[in-house]
């Protein structure tokens, strides 16, 4: 059973950064590519990130795009979320996500994702 284990997040203020971290354990999650996912107080879940599983593709939200970066820890099993220049509209519960069969065209839907993290909350203000 894959299971995904999120740390970081907090409190920080505007212009600052923080790094929310997921480690992976489990199941063969080699062949998987990761989702960074956020949700708001009465808002939809929405896509902010997504890496390979080789670590050096990525895809990003246009929303935090140039100001956030995922990538892979030296060990197979970490993804980061570094999260740079933060707004107080970046304030949600941040989740990583893990799908096997994740296509391009799908990645940005929640749906697409099997294992989810517990949430991890950041919440940046003005």
């Amino acid at each position: 059973q894959v299971q995904l284990a999120e740390s970081g997040g907090g409190l920080v203020q505007a212009g600052g950064s923080l790094t929310v971290s997921c480690t992976i354990s489990g199941g063969n999650f080699g062949r998987s590519r990761m989702g960074w996912f956020r949700q708001a107080p009465g808002k939809e879940r929405e896509f902010v990130a997504a890496i390979d599983r080789d670590g050096r593709t990525t895809f990003y939200a246009d929303s935090v795009k140039g100001r956030f970066t995922t990538s892979r820890d030296n060990s197979v099993n970490t993804r980061n979320l570094q999260m740079n220049n933060l707004k107080p509209d970046d304030t949600a519960v941040y989740y990583c996500a893990l799908g096997s069969s994740v296509i391009t065209s799908q990645m940005r839907q929640p749906s697409a994702y099997t294992y989810w993290g517990q949430g991890t909350q950041v919440t940046v203000s003005s």
